[in-house]
């Protein structure tokens, strides 16, 4: 029995031994991965592109294509002139573009009058000239708009007092600011990302001094002037089939906290082009999304966030994945598990090209699905069997492991762009959209209190539609900013009808 003992004790050892050094073999994985993440954050590019595309099918697949639709044939030291998966060209260097209705100023160099007589003794003419462009800068420049009422009275009869026209509506009562200065401060602060202590150093060099308090109250301003403007974006995007959203962290003061900040939230959320919201919550809880949706029914596209998942739960809202964020998950897994994270990507990198193509070819929405069926389901067909077997293989919490079980378990979301030609691929648009405050907050640093958070939120709105639609926010700013306060109805001031009214 003794003996028996003695075998039993080695093999729960032995145990032991073999759980601790997976244990010490999923750490060190996990600390290479760690340090090669932080070597391509502070020494590579932070560009997620990869052309060294192996061929598919997956390894053990037989009877099918021996390449992907699309490969890069570009070789690995090489970059191409251009982009691969967009066929653009590269952007190049310079001045790419000057209006034509630039004004120009026109300066004329003679030849000098003793150089212009020939040899022969002809005075030589003028058979034309040489042009040379130079782009020249005038700061811009402020000036007072002096509002001039005549004011009437009768001689004979002082008691019927004096009569004075009504002074036109103006943006902020008894201020002293006009609607192009208010357009200014707020394009500069939110879509040029300059804090308004820089903008009162660049005035006073103009003349002006307007003290950082007033014009804190001037945005504020601002932002009530526009609430209703993003209401009614709000009911535009809440009647669209397809919304797409996503968050990203902010730091707002608060002399309560230990720390003296904390962290609120914006939320953007997108409905047909130029139809941008952002809302601010002090959290990051399923408070927010639920309040923003009501009783919403259609499509929503987001990351892997659980704070979405009450409202997926709904049976009247269908999630819609992101593969931008799948891909992403494999690129980090290149140093650790280069095979079979190739393999993923390259998968990924075909989809997205069946979508290149159809774009190319303007299919409208019912051939975009048709195509998507025809081509992209049996890829996925294909994924998900090999994504299964390489799950077992692998780590769960290695790179490959979070990037293979983060694909898994968004499968179904992460499928359904094959259900509907309007679906995206992925979530970029709304990460292009959060962009713009994820500058911003490199640069303000941070929102003053939660009031402060609420008024980004109605800025960055019309911003980001401004934005999409490729419109100059500072032209849309000061001509909304009149009309609204002249009473205009909001539901024709939200860029995306602004835009149409104006083409």
């Amino acid at each position: 029995m003794s003996g028996d003992a003695d075998v039993a004790r080695e093999n729960e050892d032995l145990r032991a031994r073999i759980r601790e050094l997976a244990e010490l073999t999923e750490r060190a994985t996990d600390l290479a991965a760690q340090i090669e993440a932080l070597k391509r954050y502070f020494f590579d590019r932070r560009r997620e592109r990869f052309v060294d595309h192996p061929e598919l099918p997956f390894p053990g697949d037989e009877n099918e294509p021996e390449k992907p639709p699309f490969v890069d044939e570009a070789p690995d030291d090489e970059e191409p002139d251009i982009d691969p998966l967009r066929n653009k060209p590269r952007r190049r260097r310079g001045v790419k573009r000057v209006r034509d209705d630039l004004p120009r100023k026109r300066e004329v160099i003679e030849v000098a009058e003793d150089e212009r007589r020939c040899q022969c003794g002809d005075v030589m003419q003028e058979i034309g000239e040489d042009i040379t462009e130079e782009l020249e800068y005038r700061p811009a420049s402020f000036f007072v708009r002096e509002i001039a009422r005549k004011k009437y009275a009768c001689k004979k009869h002082e008691e019927q007092g004096v009569v004075t026209p009504e002074l036109p509506p103006r943006p902020i009562a008894k201020g002293m600011a006009g609607a192009s200065l208010l357009a200014q401060i707020v394009t500069a602060k939110y879509k040029d990302h300059l804090p308004l202590h820089r903008q009162h150093g660049i005035y006073m060099r103009q003349g002006v001094d307007i003290a950082e308090s007033t014009m804190v109250d001037w945005v504020r301003d601002v932002a009530a002037l526009l609430t209703p403007v993003v209401e009614a974006t709000r009911e535009e995007i809440l009647d669209a089939p397809i919304v797409s959203t996503d968050d990203t962290p902010i730091c707002v003061q608060d002399r309560s906290h230990p720390k003296g900040s904390r962290k609120g939230f914006l939320w953007a959320y997108l409905g047909e082009p130029g139809d941008v919201v952002f809302r601010y919550t002090k959290g990051r809880s399923r408070d927010g999304p639920l309040e923003f949706f009501g009783k919403y029914e259609g499509y929503v596209q987001a990351d892997a966030y659980s704070g979405y998942d009450a409202l997926f739960r709904r049976s009247r809202v269908a999630e819609v994945g992101c593969w931008a964020h799948a891909r992403r998950r494999f690129f980090k897994a290149l140093a650790t598990a280069p095979e079979p994270a190739k393999y993923a990507i390259a998968a990924i990198r075909s989809l997205y090209q069946f979508e290149a193509d159809a774009t190319k070819a303007d299919f409208d929405v019912d051939a975009r699905r048709q195509l998507r069926q025809q081509e992209s389901r049996p890829l996925l067909e294909m994924l998900r069997p090999w994504l299964k077997s390489l799950k077992s293989s692998v780590l769960p919490k290695s790179p490959i492991g979070k990037a293979v079980s983060y694909t898994l378990n968004q499968w179904d979301a992460l499928s359904r762009f094959v259900e509907d030609g309007r679906l995206a691929l992925d979530n970029n648009r709304t990460e292009r959209a959060i962009r713009q405050v994820a500058i911003g907050r490199k640069n303000w640093m941070f929102a003053g209190s939660d009031a402060g958070g609420e008024r980004a939120a109605a800025i960055y709105s019309v911003i980001g539609g401004c934005i999409e639609l490729k419109v100059d926010p500072l032209e849309y700013l000061e001509d909304v900013i009149r009309r609204i306060a002249a009473g205009d109805d909001p539901r024709v001031l939200t860029p995306p009808a602004w835009s149409a009214a104006r083409s």
